[in-house]
């Protein structure tokens, strides 16, 4: 993900903490924050992951006139393109297994933030039913407008070496 701004915005803030269900007025009572810690309205503690909509290219994101994920009647919305024979291509499934997330700074309304990614580290555990798991790391660096380290968020994916079997 290469994200190059990201504004922190009160509105954008408001609905974020909305939507996790969490009622604290720091999130919308400019008044009441600028007597904390933070001395503004902060984001919630996973906004970052919202920039994912200011980058073009988010898998997720649709794109016009393009099957992309939940447009369509299958569990995931796209079409699954024919094995030619190979019944699945030897290929097992992937997951999203952890998030970790270090501020070294209060992010806050008024920021605008610029976000890299980068991989991390990678390493294998042997399976009971998909075999080999191999599990690997991409670190994002979100940086304010003065180029500061805000928050590094670390994202562990794991992928099976062929599909789990059952039993």
């Amino acid at each position: 993900m290469a994200v190059e701004k990201f504004p922190i915005e009160s509105g954008h803030v408001l609905m974020f903490a909305r939507s996790i269900g969490d009622a604290n007025k720091i999130y919308y009572d400019e008044e009441y924050a600028k007597g904390t810690e933070t001395g503004g309205i902060p984001a919630p503690p996973t906004f970052v992951q919202a920039s994912a909509q200011y980058d073009p290219d988010y898998f997720l994101r649709p794109k016009i006139g393009q099957e992309w994920f939940g447009s369509a009647k299958g569990p995931t919305g796209i079409t699954p393109k024919p094995d030619n024979g190979g019944g699945g291509g030897g290929s097992g499934g992937g997951l999203h297994a952890e998030q970790h997330y270090v501020y070294h700074k209060p992010l806050k309304v008024g920021d605008v933030l610029s976000a890299t990614t980068k991989p991390g580290k990678s390493w294998e555990k042997q399976g009971r039913r998909g075999g080999k798991l191999m599990f690997s790391e991409s670190v994002t660096e979100y940086r304010d407008q003065s180029g500061e380290l805000i928050v590094t968020a670390t994202s562990v994916g794991v992928r099976t070496e062929r599909p789990a079997t059952s039993g």
